[in-house]
C-alpha cells in the first residue's frame, strides 16, 4: 500500500463515549475536549466500529445510512480535522509541556510549621511526614514574607491577576504575619497595576470577630478543614490532649459564615477509615453548619496505617459520590447551586478544555515557601530538604525543578498512556505518589478505576447540563479548579 492509500485509510480517534439526558458525546483525548454526537456522527462511528476504511468505502457506507454523498465527503473531513476519525498508524499525541520561563501565578505561604492540634493523619506531622523541619524556624518572619511576596511579582510577569495562600501548620498562629503580607502585597500589586488576591486555610479553632472581619474586608476566601458531624470530625482533629476540636469550630464556623460577606465559605473534608459517610459529612456540612460548598479527598497516606481507606471503604466513598453528584445534576438543571465542589472543580476544567502535562500546578504555577523561606513544589512538601527547589533569597533551582516537572510530567508516565481520562488527572497527586511509591512522578495507580468512574460521571452532568440548561456552565468558564 502506498503511503497516500495509506493516508485514506481512516480508524476511530481517541475518545471516550457518555451520554447525558438521552443525549450522546465524546469525550476527545488528545484535545481534553467534548463533542455532541448527531446522527451523521453516529452512523461515522458505527462505520469504523469494526474496522479501518478507505476514503472513498466510508463515504460510501455513510450514503448506504442515508446521508448524502456531499455531506458526507463534509462529514469525513470535519472528523478527521477534529480527530473522531485519524489516518495512518497510532501514534500518542505528546502532551506540549510548558515553557522553561512558565510564570508562576500562585504562592503558597506557609506562615508557620506548627499547630495547636494533633491530627494523626497529619501529612506534615504524621507517620508519613515528608518534612524536615529540625532546626528552622518555627514562625516565618516578615523579612522572608515579603521577599516571598517580591519573588512572586517577580516570577509572574506578564500575568495581571496573582495570587497568595495562606496555610501552616495552623495559619492563624501567625495571623499578625498574615496582616502585614496582605497590606504589602496590595500596595506592591497596585503599584504595578495589576490584581491581586489571597486565601487561607484554616482549623478553625483560632478564629475571633477581629479575625472574620478583616477577613470579610480584604476578601481573603477561606478554607477550613473539617471532617464532618462531631462523632466523625473528633475521631481523628484533636487537641495534644486528645480531646475533640468540634465543639470549639462548630460555633467559631458559623460565626464566619454569617459575618464573612465578600467570598464564599468552603469545607475541606479529609476522609479516612471510619469517616467516609460522604452524605451524612455533606449534609452536616453544607445543611447545618451552612458551608457554601463542601470538597472531600481521601487522606494521604501509605496503606499500612490504621486510618487508611482500604478498597471496600473507597468503593463505598464513591457510591456516595454518585448520590451527591445525582443531586447536583438535579439542583443544576434547575439553575441552582448545589455545593458539592468536587462536581464543581472537574465540571470547570472540562468547561475550560483543561488538557494536563502535569496533575496541578505544583513546582510550575505554584510554588510553597515555608518559614525559613525554602521553596518547595507546593505546601505539601515545605520543609522538606528533599523535595526543596531552592531558597527565597537565591529564587528556584531550574535544574531541580526540570528534574520534579520531567518526572511529573504525563509523558513519562508510561501507564498512563492508554487512559482516556488522562487529560484531567495525569497522574495524580505528586504528594500521594510519594508516599505510595517513593517517587513524585510515580502515578497514582491505585486510584485509576476509582478516577475514570468518577470523570466518566462528571461528564455525564456536564452532557446533561449541557443539552437541558447550558447556561449553567457559563459560570465555570474562568473558574480555577481546588487543589
Amino acid at each position: 500500500m502506498t503511503a497516500v492509500a495509506e493516508a485514506q485509510v481512516y480508524r476511530l480517534g481517541e475518545f471516550h463515549r457518555f451520554e447525558g439526558a438521552g443525549e450522546k458525546f465524546l469525550y476527545l483525548v488528545p484535545a481534553g475536549a467534548v463533542f455532541q454526537v448527531d446522527e451523521a456522527v453516529g452512523a461515522l462511528i458505527d462505520c469504523l466500529s469494526e474496522a479501518p476504511l478507505p476514503h472513498d468505502r466510508l463515504v460510501e457506507n455513510l450514503a448506504a445510512r442515508g446521508v448524502a454523498v456531499e455531506d458526507a465527503e463534509q462529514l469525513v473531513n470535519e472528523m478527521a480535522h477534529s480527530s473522531v476519525i485519524v489516518t495512518g498508524k497510532f501514534v500518542a499525541e505528546p502532551v506540549q509541556s510548558p515553557p522553561a520561563d512558565f510564570p508562576l501565578q500562585t504562592l503558597v505561604l506557609n506562615l508557620t510549621n506548627q499547630c495547636n492540634l494533633s491530627c494523626q493523619y497529619c501529612y506534615e506531622f504524621g507517620a508519613d511526614k515528608v518534612a524536615t523541619p529540625e532546626g528552622k524556624p518555627k514562625f516565618m518572619d516578615f523579612g522572608t514574607a515579603k521577599a516571598s511576596v517580591d519573588f512572586l511579582l517577580e516570577q509572574s510577569a506578564g500575568r495581571r491577576s496573582i495570587h497568595i495562600t495562606f496555610f501552616g501548620g495552623e495559619t492563624l498562629m501567625n495571623f499578625p504575619l498574615l496582616k502585614q503580607v496582605v497590606t504589602y502585597a496590595h500596595e506592591r500589586a497596585a503599584g504595578q497595576g495589576r490584581n491581586i488576591d489571597f486565601s487561607l486555610t484554616t482549623n478553625a479553632t483560632l478564629l475571633t470577630p477581629t479575625i472574620i472581619e478583616f477577613l470579610s474586608a480584604n476578601r481573603i476566601g477561606v478554607t477550613v478543614s473539617m471532617d464532618g458531624p462531631k462523632e466523625m470530625h473528633d475521631s481523628l482533629r484533636v487537641f495534644a490532649n486528645g480531646k475533640g476540636s468540634y465543639d470549639i469550630i462548630a460555633p467559631k464556623v458559623r460565626e464566619l459564615i454569617q459575618n464573612h460577606r465578600t467570598r464564599p465559605i468552603t469545607a475541606r473534608v479529609t476522609l479516612t477509615s471510619g469517616v467516609t459517610d460522604v452524605v451524612k459529612i455533606f449534609r452536616h456540612l453544607k445543611q447545618d453548619l451552612g458551608f457554601h460548598e463542601v470538597g472531600f479527598a481521601p487522606v494521604t497516606t501509605s496503606p499500612n496505617q490504621l486510618y487508611a481507606i482500604n478498597q471496600t471503604g473507597m468503593n463505598g466513598v464513591l457510591d456516595q459520590f454518585h448520590v451527591l453528584a445525582e443531586e447536583y445534576l438535579e439542583y443544576a438543571l434547575r439553575g441552582e447551586a448545589h455545593g458539592f465542589s468536587n462536581v464543581s472543580d472537574t465540571l470547570a476544567e472540562l468547561c475550560q478544555g483543561v488538557n494536563k502535562s502535569h496533575p496541578c500546578g505544583a513546582g510550575l504555577g505554584l510554588v510553597g515557601v515555608g518559614p525559613s523561606g525554602d521553596i518547595a513544589p507546593c505546601h505539601r512538601f515545605v520543609d522538606s530538604d528533599v523535595h526543596a527547589l531552592g531558597h527565597i533569597s537565591s529564587g528556584i533551582d531550574r535544574d531541580k525543578q526540570a528534574d520534579f516537572l520531567n518526572r511529573g510530567h504525563i509523558g513519562a508516565k508510561y501507564d498512563c498512556h492508554s487512559c482516556w481520562a488522562r487529560p484531567l488527572c495525569a497522574g495524580g497527586c505528586h504528594h500521594e505518589a510519594f508516599v505510595r511509591y517513593g517517587d513524585t512522578g510515580h502515578p497514582n495507580l491505585h486510584y485509576c478505576d476509582w478516577i475514570r468512574d468518577w470523570t466518566n460521571t462528571c461528564l455525564e452532568i456536564y452532557g446533561a447540563i449541557a443539552a437541558k440548561n447550558p447556561g449553567f456552565l457559563q459560570q465555570f468558564a474562568e473558574r480555577k479548579a481546588s487543589e
